[in-house]
């Protein structure tokens, strides 16, 4: 059968269909879950779930794999969802009757990031597409944890290259990182030389508990290697601001990245070390599960994430 022949199939179908139940589908199609849906259409999830089971019956096919834990779209749901917004344009449905966030660049995108990443290269590319695109909306949950985004049901995730499951669709955005050891010039001053990072060991290190629970490592490449290093101090944060204000007030050694200590180092308050150590590594990505159907908004900010990684890439 000709890809013609099948959508002049799903458009005759389609005309058929309850709008109601093609705006269900759409929904949770594109915000992979029942949940983050329900708050996309102004319904409850349950409500949700009833009319995407109507139209299951309909179509005498199973849209969505349900689990306690996820929603994903089955082969014939994802190709019912690939071919439903052009087949629709077609018999010329009202787009705004269906789902407006699938359709029009006025849904929102919910994303969950690193508190971090988000000050330094997420907000500053969200105000710009949203000067561009004003009817978008984005709600931003920042956190330290990892989660998984589509149970949490979000659109997709901000966080370091290396952090991203495999199983995800990654666009870089922003500049590479760079953590570095910073401190005072008052407490370097009175403290043992640091050649090495094995000189670590004779100096408190402010140290920062990760969401897990566990004690931030610091990590560095000496001769060629890597080198992972279990600091120890008298101070434990939860926060890498506290790093900062805490080396600030000569509190000792802090692992920061130069973006977030940049004003300190211009104006002298602190001071790098080990320099030699702390190369630059890949920065953050925008990801999205790899399958999930997306909206025309939500299309429209990843060209344009793509756009701006290529304007930064171009001498």
């Amino acid at each position: 059968m000709t890809n013609g022949t099948r959508n002049d199939e799903i458009i005759r179908t389609v005309g058929s269909l309850p709008p109601g139940e093609l705006a269900a589908f759409l929904a949770v199609a594109e915000h992979g879950g029942f949940r983050a849906a329900s708050r996309t259409l102004g319904q409850t999830a349950s409500a949700l779930s009833h009319a995407v089971a109507g139209l299951e019956r309909r179509l005498k096919v199973k849209l969505f794999h349900r689990s306690t834990r996820n929603v994903s779209l089955t082969e014939p749901g994802r190709r019912l969802a690939e071919r439903l917004m052009p087949a629709l344009a077609e018999i010329g449905l009202p787009v705004e009757e269906l789902h407006e966030q699938a359709t029009s660049l006025s849904g929102l995108v919910r994303i969950n990031c690193d508190a971090n990443a988000a000050e330094q290269v997420l907000m500053p590319l969200l105000t710009r597409f949203m000067k561009l695109q004003p009817e978008m909306r984005f709600e931003i949950r920042s956190e330290g944890r990892m989660v998984d985004i589509a149970e949490g049901g979000f659109d997709c995730g901000v966080r370091a290259a290396e952090l991203v499951p495999d199983d995800m669709v990654a666009i870089p955005i922003g500049p590479d990182q760079q953590h570095i050891v910073v401190a005072s010039p008052a407490y370097l001053a009175s403290a043992p030389p640091i050649d090495s990072p094995s000189d670590l060991a004779l100096h408190q290190c402010i140290q920062l508990r990760m969401a897990g629970g566990s004690i931030y490592r610091w990590e560095f490449q000496r001769r060629g290697e890597d080198v992972v290093m279990a600091t120890s101090g008298k101070l434990i944060v939860d926060h890498s601001r506290l790093l900062l204000a805490a080396a600030l007030d000569d509190g000792g050694l802090a692992y920061v990245t130069r973006w977030m200590a940049a004003d300190a180092l211009a104006d002298g308050s602190l001071r790098q070390v080990l320099d030699d150590c702390t190369p630059p590594y890949p920065g953050l990505c925008l990801y999205y599960p790899r399958h999930r159907h997306l909206g025309l908004g939500m299309r429209a900010f990843l060209d344009f994430l793509r756009a701006e990684g290529s304007s930064r890439r171009t001498p």
